[in-house]
């Protein structure tokens, strides 16, 4: 029997990360994906490490009331925060499972361009909005995303947020240990 997975996202970035992930850390178990457009509960444009992964957790808190039962949740959220003059960006990743075992993985960080700094925290956009702006493209975030724009495509927003999706599987890897 297939494991069902629900996505608190209908992003497709997101929803790929998300496969490729739980394809990877369990190659032997087939999954059902599906995905809900679920609410954070937090601002458009999370502004501090706290209020990014208090959205992902609210994300699947949202996701698991919209479509009870599945086996796993996942609530993935970008954020950024201000530190000494400096935008640095990154996501939190929540895993639940339907026991209610919690894993958390975070992606790296990054340094975001000045530019960046002014459009998201003196002009209120939001990151997407912000690359979209610089770089002259159209829904940047379900594409490559900020990170694949300013990588020339090195890193994607798929892979940035692949690594810390396996991280928030680590605890039903290693179940004996959590």
């Amino acid at each position: 029997m297939d494991k069902i997975v629900i996505i608190a996202s209908i992003n497709p970035v997101k929803i790929e990360t998300v496969r490729r992930a739980f394809s990877s850390v369990f190659p032997e178990t087939r999954f059902e994906f599906g995905s809900v457009k679920a609410s954070s509960g937090i601002s458009d444009q999370p502004l501090s490490d706290r209020e990014t992964l208090k959205g992902a957790i609210n994300r699947v808190a949202d996701a698991r009331r919209i479509s009870p039962g599945a086996d796993f949740y996942v609530g993935l959220e970008g954020g950024v925060e201000d530190v000494n003059n400096e935008l640095h960006e990154f996501a939190w990743i929540v895993v639940e499972s339907k026991e209610g075992k919690v894993g958390k993985g975070k992606t790296c960080t990054f340094l975001a361009p000045p530019i960046f700094r002014k459009l998201v925290l003196e002009d209120g956009k939001e990151v997407g909005d912000a690359s979209d702006i610089v770089f002259r493209q159209n829904n940047s975030k379900q594409n490559m995303g900020a990170i694949g724009l300013l990588t020339k495509g090195v890193i994607d927003r798929t892979e940035l947020y692949r690594h810390a999706v396996v991280s928030a599987l680590i605890p039903f890897v290693q179940e004996h240990l959590y």
